[in-house]
């Protein structure tokens, strides 16, 4: 602490001295750190796509063909109607969805009168 006689001696005044505090630096990043943190935030979301992706696997073996009969949809039929007909001692859920994977339909109401589809031929 230092001390400071003003005018009169027996008045003294006592400054005290304030350190400068160090500021929080400001984090400037330079074009290359800025290509930096871009690539890396790029690598980061193609790891994610990648590993909670699909999980299809396109190999170079053929597939076994299914033996499928075409059948033309008339009005009142559904989905569940010409599973049983095609498989009526199998189970008729997974009937069902063998022919929306033959057919890629969406739900099992995307029937549309006089549409073709295929359905496996079921022994």
């Amino acid at each position: 602490m230092s001390s400071i006689l003003l005018g009169d001696v027996g008045t003294a005044r006592h400054l005290h001295l304030v350190a400068d505090l160090p500021r929080p630096a400001h984090l400037q990043l330079t074009r290359r750190g800025r290509l930096a943190v871009l690539v890396a935030a790029l690598i980061t979301l193609a790891v994610l796509v990648v590993a909670l992706g699909s999980s299809t696997t396109a190999t170079g073996d053929a597939g076994a063909p299914v033996a499928t009969r075409s059948v033309t949809v008339e009005p009142g039929d559904t989905l569940w109607k010409v599973a049983s007909q095609a498989n009526p001692n199998g189970d008729i859920r997974q009937t069902v969805d063998d022919i929306m994977q033959l057919n890629s339909l969406p739900s099992a109401g995307g029937l549309q009168m006089g549409s073709e589809i295929a359905v496996p031929i079921y022994e």
